[in-house]
């Protein structure tokens, strides 16, 4: 099943709670909004998408306006939040590095979670190209490695001017990864001691390798409040559901409560510098 469609079919079992506790029957339901009793079925099971006309009929039906825009939320992502990382990247992925610098930019407050590779925003040009090159090597999508490179490049540059406040929590075993070789690794590290402190527009944070659990947390990055956006091996998640959005937020606060932060983050990246290569 996609993504896509487990979205319906999740917003499918909220409106068949809804039309329960209003106790009311598919076909009373049906009746009352002037639908074939047969479109409550498919919209309760996710066969069908209902539109947000649909939506209004309902919670008006079922008294329950008050859940109204939780649910248009839920259907707009049901519709749009999983984009293939083939289509993202259908244009090349330099036109999706330019959109990430462009959400940066417009947002007030950034959040960023990074639980495999360094985020994008601390990367060395040499830590860029390792990471990019992979990406466009296992996708098999257009290769623009230097225009990608450099678009990544330029995002970087949010950190010295702009309005955008920025938080980066990287768990610890990222900076053991081995991106490119282990040239490109510590010089990477080095880049986060020399530009992740003393940066009023950067809290940088390391989340230890063993931490709380918190829940099932993969990288996500939070724009403001309105925003949530999941990398998966497949797909980018857009999470504008309010309601959704809370266990994103709730997630960052577990990781932030444990991260280490100033000389003894630095600590960290000082460590794992001076580990070698197995």
């Amino acid at each position: 099943m996609t993504g896509a469609a487990q979205s319906k079919q999740v917003l499918g079992t909220r409106l068949r709670e809804l039309r329960k506790s209003a106790r009311l029957s598919g076909r009373e339901l049906g009746n009352a909004a002037g639908w074939h009793w047969s479109k409550v079925s498919r919209i309760e099971t996710g066969k069908q998408s209902p539109s947000e006309a649909d939506l209004e009929d309902w919670c008006r039906i079922c008294g329950a306006e008050l859940v109204l825009p939780d649910l248009i939320a839920s259907l707009r992502n049901a519709r749009a939040q999983w984009a293939e990382w083939k289509r993202v990247a259908a244009g090349g992925h330099a036109h999706r590095q330019r959109r990430g610098v462009k959400l940066d930019t417009d947002a007030h407050a950034v959040r960023i979670y990074s639980s495999v590779i360094v985020s994008g925003l601390l990367q060395t040009e040499s830590y860029a190209r390792a990471v990019l090159s992979t990406c466009i090597g296992f996708l098999g999508t257009y290769d623009d490695l230097e225009e990608a490179v450099n678009a990544r490049m330029t995002r970087g540059s949010a950190l010295r001017t702009g309005r955008t406040k920025f938080s980066v929590l990287l768990h610890e075993p990222v900076l053991y990864t081995c991106v490119g070789d282990e040239e490109v690794r510590k010089a990477q590290l080095q880049h986060l001691l020399d530009t992740g402190f003393g940066n009023p527009r950067l809290v940088l944070g390391i989340v230890p390798m063993r931490f709380q659990f918190v829940y099932t947390t993969t990288s996500f990055a939070l724009y403001d409040a309105r925003l949530a956006l999941v990398e998966t091996l497949s797909a980018e998640l857009s999470i504008t559901t309010p309601s959704e959005l809370l266990y994103y937020e709730k997630a960052w606060e577990g990781l932030r409560r444990q991260a280490a932060y100033g000389d003894e983050a630095r600590a960290m990246i000082i460590q794992a510098g001076r580990a070698t290569e197995p």
